[in-house]
């Protein structure tokens, strides 16, 4: 039994990714032992996954079909086997490691700010705003009309000025 596995482990076209899959396994045998931390999993893990399923599909090929021009396509056969199923199972990696989208000042629209300076103008001003992880930011905000905006009051974010790099806020008490 052992050597009919290994006749057909080193018989072509499985030997070519008995090969890989060694080079695969030594690589997370390191990782185990060293200990290494890569901060993008998504590779390593798809290439792996990749060469144990088109290993495994080359060799039930190998081991089912006769000799002859058959293993050229039990070779293409099993790269495809391959593909597919690691396509298949990293789906769910893949969603993990979506970087985040980039934070954008335009994420401020829409939300309240505390007043942060004694009055704010057309000109002049700044608020406190929360963002969605928590953390606060003192931006510049400007009011269209003259308000009575003070230290302390509550303002709503509604636009952004991309060139004045400043945000246009209203009164929320009053509406304006």
């Amino acid at each position: 039994m052992m050597t009919e596995f290994l006749a057909a482990a080193l018989a072509f076209p499985t030997v070519v990714f008995s090969f890989l899959l060694l080079i695969v396994l030594a690589y997370w045998l390191t990782v185990a032992l060293v200990g290494l931390d890569f901060d993008a999993p998504v590779m390593p893990i798809s290439i792996s996954v990749f060469i144990v399923f088109t290993w495994f599909a080359a060799l039930v090929g190998t081991v089912y079909t006769p000799e002859g021009k058959l293993r050229y396509a039990v070779f293409g056969g099993a790269l495809l086997v391959g593909a597919l199923v690691t396509r298949i199972l990293l789906i769910p990696v893949r969603n993990w490691t979506r970087p985040e989208k980039p934070a954008s000042r335009n994420d401020f629209v829409g939300r309240t700010a505390i007043v942060r300076t004694a009055r704010v103008t057309e000109q002049y001003g700044q608020a406190e705003v929360t963002a969605d992880d928590g953390g606060t930011a003192v931006v510049q905000v400007r009011a269209a009309q003259s308000t009575d905006l003070k230290a302390g009051q509550t303002a709503l974010i509604f636009d952004y000025d991309a060139e004045g790099e400043f945000f246009w806020v209203v009164d929320i008490t009053t509406g304006g």
